[in-house]
């Protein structure tokens, strides 16, 4: 189901050339309000779905597009993009960026923008609160409870002070989680393949295994790269402690889940908890099924890591913004596939000129013969890849 949303009755000012009002978005996944309210002020079309589509219906939806929002379930493939005859940007309003096709966007001088810090905070304290949860045996304690077991009992429940927390990945994530964790009295040991710096009394592992062999908690906080997938394997597991935690709120390619269940079951591992997996349902449903359901001591959540009130508000806020920008000045800063420029508004008397074109020799000699035929006022220039762009301010004619 669909909802268009009608636009601001008060006409915006003109900042384009193309009327804005004529601008169309699509939203999917139930995408915040914030962010249908910030394109409705700008005057622009916005049809909103509250789920995921798949490859054939965007094929269908995104012909007369300008703006496309997604979330992580739908998939911007080469196929969707060739059927993209309008589109000016996608919007990613998550952190991840992996199921758009980054290189064929690029090719068609399409920017990628997303929201690389605004739900960090709701994914470590989802962490932390597994941490607290699978020390304490909880995943297995709620279980006996709700059977009308009463199994009050302290083996194998420890607290969390003076543990080691092993961090794969230091990002935005990665990084906010060593200071929750170290506030929590935890030792905070990271492995990440850049040199990064070190936030509080944290420590740099040289490689992953040091890492797996000294955590009690190993928690994943990666990208979905080739280098990435089933980078935890049964091998990695074999090099854990005997009763260690593994928590992954990545990407579900990042473990063998196979070779995670079959350790839970036979106790080389204490517990573990699961956010993300290899397979993911487009839309709720009560029959999913994983390999992970019914092994001790572990929490399974359907992807909610960033699924706070709070962070899609930031999050609709951060990206809509980055595109409304885009469309009003030309700035692609953010961007994640393109270029990132911006140049300051020239003011009254200045018209503004965006131009992407192919990074190969010749091309910017010829933009430039066709602007010698103005006076520039300011211009600026990047290129990345397959693509370049251009911003420029000429004084108008009168």
């Amino acid at each position: 189901m669909s909802t268009t949303l009608p636009t601001s009755p008060k006409e915006p000012k003109p900042l384009t050339s193309y009327p804005k009002t004529k601008i169309k978005v699509l939203l999917l996944e139930n995408i915040h309000s914030t962010a249908v309210q910030s394109f409705k002020t700008e005057g622009f079309q916005v049809e909103l779905f509250v789920g995921a589509l798949s490859e054939d219906q965007l094929k269908e939806k995104i012909a007369g597009v300008h703006i496309i929002g997604i979330r992580s379930k739908s998939k911007i493939t080469e196929a969707v993009l060739e059927r993209a005859d309008r589109l000016l940007a996608i919007g990613c309003f998550c952190i991840g960026t992996d199921q758009v096709d980054l290189a064929a966007a690029e090719k068609k001088g399409i920017p990628v923008f997303n929201s690389p810090f605004s739900n960090s905070r709701s994914v470590a304290e989802l962490i932390i609160g597994e941490v607290i949860s699978l020390s304490r045996r909880l995943p297995d304690k709620i279980q006996e409870g709700h059977k009308g077991e009463w199994n009050k009992s302290a083996k194998g429940c420890k607290e969390i002070r003076g543990k080691t927390i092993g961090i794969v990945g230091y990002g935005h994530i990665g990084s906010q989680l060593s200071v929750l964790s170290e506030s929590m009295g935890m030792q905070v040991i990271y492995y990440d393949v850049a040199r990064l710096m070190p936030l509080g009394r944290a420590r740099a592992c040289p490689d992953l295994d040091t890492l797996l062999r000294t955590a009690d908690f190993v928690t994943l906080h990666v990208p979905d790269t080739p280098q990435t997938r089933n980078m935890i394997g049964a091998e990695q597991i074999a090099l854990m402690q005997k009763g260690s935690f593994l928590l992954n709120a990545s990407r579900g390619c990042v473990v063998d889940v196979e070779a995670l269940a079959e350790a839970l079951r036979a106790g080389h591992l204490g517990g573990a908890a699961v956010d993300v997996y290899p397979v993911e349902p487009e839309e709720n449903t009560k029959a999913w099924k994983s390999v992970l359901q019914g092994c001790p001591n572990t929490i399974i959540t359907p992807h909610i890591g960033g699924s706070t009130e709070e962070a899609q508000e930031a999050i609709g806020l951060e990206v809509s913004n980055v595109l409304i920008s885009l469309i009003n000045t030309g700035s692609t800063v953010g961007a994640v596939n393109f270029p990132e420029i911006s140049l300051p508004y020239g003011g009254e008397g200045t018209h503004r000129i965006l131009n992407v074109h192919h990074n190969k020799p010749g091309v910017l000699r010829d933009v430039n013969n066709v602007l010698s035929e103005f006076n520039v006022a300011a211009q600026i220039l990047g290129t990345k890849k397959h693509v370049g762009y251009m911003i420029a301010d000429v004084e108008s004619i009168s």
